[in-house]
């Protein structure tokens, strides 16, 4: 942002805007430096304020901690922090200015000496003195309803070039026929790049391709792990992206990015459980919380917002969790604390983080919670929002030749896609490259399932599974036909299963067989404050059964490129040899499963059952299967006796 000289303020400043929170006038020290500036109407677009622009009143400033709200003639005064980001909070109705790439520019970066030690990634350099005035540009929106739509994305996660392309060619290709226009927008939740900063640039090149202003949250791969102090630890995020926290105000949504990737953490999260991670200064780790600063500057920016505003909190570690309940570092230490911030207005909270899809309805509880996060049951819907890379970019090629990624309870990895009106919204998932109005997998949980399940997840936690070209009991092709049920199978016990990917407790799912009355399906995990039920009882098979063997790892070359050959996840690890299981369990948890056990009397014959998902919103997905019940079930492969002698 282009700072504008003025005169220097002194002791006998007159403040010429209200101050939300803790900057009241009697609170503010004469001698503290300030700065100035005004929010303008920015009407010839060059983003320095004539004397004919007028100021806007009325819009939100702030250091990272006080915030101003401007005064009639759009001029606003703060103190100047030490290390700080000066913002302007995009008010409703205007636009910040967009660089190249559709990254908006709403800031300016205060922080004389720059970072306090060299980074691997540059860090910030010198900033210098702060200028006296620094004045916001905005444009306003020729014309605009309350109607918009953003596309959120959690974890990107692209650990090189190559995984860069395949975002490009899964995620953001999907979003092209979405045909987002502004006031429309693109938000990442976190880990938009796996550690290597300088894969950033190149994000925001791609993601400019949609052509809406994208805003980027800080996640725990997006830090410097170089930074030996947590005021360093978004030091490159800021040179490169913007501050590590601000908000922005679209319609009747003020959205608010928090920082609660804290790094390197130390003896006041120790005070936690399960935080013991954060005791070994030679291997510093992350915690998930919000700072001091963060909450008190939290506290202010809601001080200045009405209270019937939706409030959308986008941070990368969910404040609460399924798949990580009893994680005592994937979840928020804090969370009780920000929802009580939040009580009495419409919010709703989008994290990333755990690269699984999940949809919390107010109410919600389990075990874990509580001890983890002081949170009971949840005031306001929370989604951790699945991950662009799904399953780490890991896995078979699909038809496109991008990896199939399937994420840790089975959804593709896609994009959560929320459409605003007024303060209302609704939610839907896109899986990457799949038909877009698919919401589900249905499948049958039959015995052999569960029995090559049980048996492939104790191999993979054995020692022999970690031996070069260790070779598993089962694989994919061992389950064989699973339309084909015996009576002895049902006896034993089969159910109709389906992974609806967004599904919350509010979601209702039914079965019909063979054109029947339709039968409640069940939902695997209440959400009542009951712990994780774990076992093959509780997996879904259609997801499962394709990371059971990943033939990806077998596919190598004579000549080709020495990394080329399998390939390679993470920070360069190399996956090569026998196809094997995906990842180091398979999945036996799921938030978002139903079950319906089939009728242990159900008659030979083939059988058809339709599966029916309806969410909140009344929306109804269908899907079918067909079912041979038999006696014995035939030969699977080709037969020779017909044409032997």
């Amino acid at each position: 942002m282009r700072a504008m000289a003025s005169k220097k303020l002194t002791r006998g400043l007159t403040l010429t805007c209200l101050m939300a929170g803790l900057l009241a006038l009697s609170n503010l020290n004469a001698e503290e430096p300030m700065v100035s500036g005004h929010v303008f109407n920015d009407t010839n677009g060059d983003g320095i304020r004539q004397a004919d622009e007028p100021g806007i009143a009325g819009v939100k400033v702030s250091n990272g901690e006080a915030v101003a709200v401007s005064a009639p003639d759009g001029s606003y005064v703060l103190p100047v922090r030490e290390d700080m980001s000066l913002m302007v909070i995009q008010p409703s109705g205007y636009s910040v200015p967009l660089n190249a790439d559709s990254v908006p520019q709403f800031f300016y970066t205060h922080k004389p000496a720059g970072s306090a030690s060299p980074l691997r990634f540059g860090g910030l350099a010198p900033t210098g003195p702060m200028p006296e005035t620094v004045d916001f540009p905005l444009t306003p929106w020729e014309s605009f309803d309350q109607s918009f739509r953003c596309a959120v994305i959690g974890d990107s996660q692209t650990y090189s070039n190559d995984e860069v392309g395949f975002f490009r060619d899964s995620a953001l290709t999907d979003l092209l026929a979405e045909n987002l226009q502004a006031p429309d927008c693109l938000i990442y939740l976190g880990d938009v790049v796996g550690d290597d900063l300088d894969l950033l640039d190149r994000m925001m090149a791609v993601g400019g391709a949609i052509g809406v202003p994208q805003w980027f949250v800080f996640g725990n791969h997006d830090l410097d792990f170089d930074a030996t102090t947590p005021a360093d630890r978004a030091d490159t995020w800021r040179a490169k992206v913007g501050p590590d926290y601000y908000a922005f105000e679209i319609g009747e949504v003020l959205f608010i990015a928090l920082n609660n990737i804290y790094y390197p953490c130390g003896a006041f999260d120790m005070q936690q459980p399960g935080r013991e991670r954060c005791g070994n200064p030679e291997r510093p780790s992350y915690n998930a919380r919000v700072d001091a600063v963060q909450m008190r500057w939290l506290e202010n920016l809601l001080a200045a917002t009405p209270k019937d505003k939706r409030v959308v909190v986008m941070h990368h570690a969910p404040f609460i969790s399924f798949v990580d309940a009893t994680s005592g570092i994937h979840q928020t230490d804090n969370a009780a604390e920000i929802h009580a911030l939040l009580e009495g207005r419409p919010a709703l909270s989008l994290s990333g983080h755990t690269h699984s899809l999940e949809n919390h309805d107010p109410g919600q509880s389990f075990e874990g919670w509580l001890e983890q996060t002081g949170v009971s049951k949840l005031p306001f819907r929370h989604i951790v929002a699945g991950a662009g890379s799904g399953g780490w970019y890991q896995g078979d090629l699909d038809i496109n030749g991008i990896p199939m990624a399937l994420q840790r309870m089975g959804a593709p990895k896609g994009v959560l896609m929320l459409a605003f009106d007024g303060t209302n919204y609704v939610e839907s998932y896109r899986g990457s490259r799949i038909d877009a109005d698919r919401v589900q997998w249905v499948s049958l949980n039959t015995p052999q399932f569960r029995k090559m399940h049980q048996a492939l997840s104790e191999w993979m936690a054995s020692p022999e599974a970690r031996e070069e070209g260790a070779v598993p009991p089962y694989s994919l092709h061992d389950l064989g036909d699973r339309g084909i049920i015996t009576q002895e199978d049902l006896q034993a016990g089969v159910s109709v299963m389906a992974n609806v990917w967004l599904g919350s407790a509010s979601t209702q799912v039914t079965a019909s067989i063979d054109g029947g009355p339709p039968e409640p399906m069940v939902r695997t995990q209440r959400g009542e404050g009951e712990a994780m039920s774990v076992g093959a009882a509780y997996a879904d098979p259609f997801s499962t059964s394709r990371l059971m063997s990943v033939g990806r790892v077998a596919v190598v070359s004579t000549e080709g490129d020495r990394r080329a050959q399998g390939y390679e996840t993470f920070k360069g690890r190399a996956n090569q040899g026998t196809p094997r299981p995906q990842g180091r369990s398979l999945p036996d948890h799921n938030s978002h499963l139903w079950a319906l056990p089939l009728p242990a009397d159900l008659p030979l014959g083939v059988h058809r059952i339709e599966i029916t998902s309806m969410d909140r919103h009344r929306r109804v997905s269908v899907d079918h299967l067909i079912v041979e019940v038999v006696e014995q079930a035939p030969p699977r492969f080709w037969r020779t006796e017909p044409w032997s002698e």
